[in-house]
Order: C-alpha cells, then structure tokens, then sequence
C-alpha cells in the first residue's frame, strides 16, 4: 500500500458497465513526511474519501481482492482513511488537526 492525498474526483460517464456506481478519485502519492512524491493515480474508492484527506491506496491484484471488486477492471482502489501517522516519535499527520479533515 501506499499514503497519498486526495486532490479531487474523476467523472466518467462512458465506462465498463461492472465500473456504474463507482467514485474515482484523483491521488498524489505522498512519503512518509506528507509531502509529495512523483507520480498520480484515478483509484475507484470503497471508503467514502473526500478531497484532502490522506488515504491508503492499493494496487495490482491486490486491489481486486475487496469485495464486489474481483471481477473489476480496476487497478487502484482506496482503501483507507488515514487517522495519524507517527514516524519516529513524531506525529507528521492528524486527521482531527487537519483543517480540511
């Protein structure tokens, strides 16, 4: 799994049929300080994240092991919302500090 931050939402009104009903967010993947790494994902969502917040976000197979996504086209699924993170000692992220969150 990786942390990564949610900018926004992705809308796709043509999709796979199995993909109706899905939320897809726009991530950027983040390190273990909070601040951003190279790289973007659109995941589907099964957490109900919003804008802002920090997430776990899996990938490959292993996104398609949660259930009603094993027969999914999907790639990237949210997986989490992250409450805290602590490295070292250090409370680098808050959920309940975050004036977004």
């Amino acid at each position: 799994m990786q942390m990564a931050k949610v900018l926004g939402t992705v809308v796709s009104t043509q999709k796979e049929p199995t993909l109706r009903g899905s939320k897809f967010l726009l991530l950027q993947f983040i390190d273990e300080e909070g601040s951003p790494v190279a790289g973007y994902e659109v995941a589907a969502d099964c957490v109900g994240a919003g804008i802002d917040e920090w997430v776990l976000v899996t990938r490959g197979s292993a996104a398609r092991i949660a259930p009603g996504s094993e027969n999914r086209p999907i790639d990237a699924l949210v997986v989490g919302i992250i409450d805290t993170v602590n490295v070292e000692n250090r409370l680098i992220y808050s959920k309940k500090d975050d004036p977004y969150g």
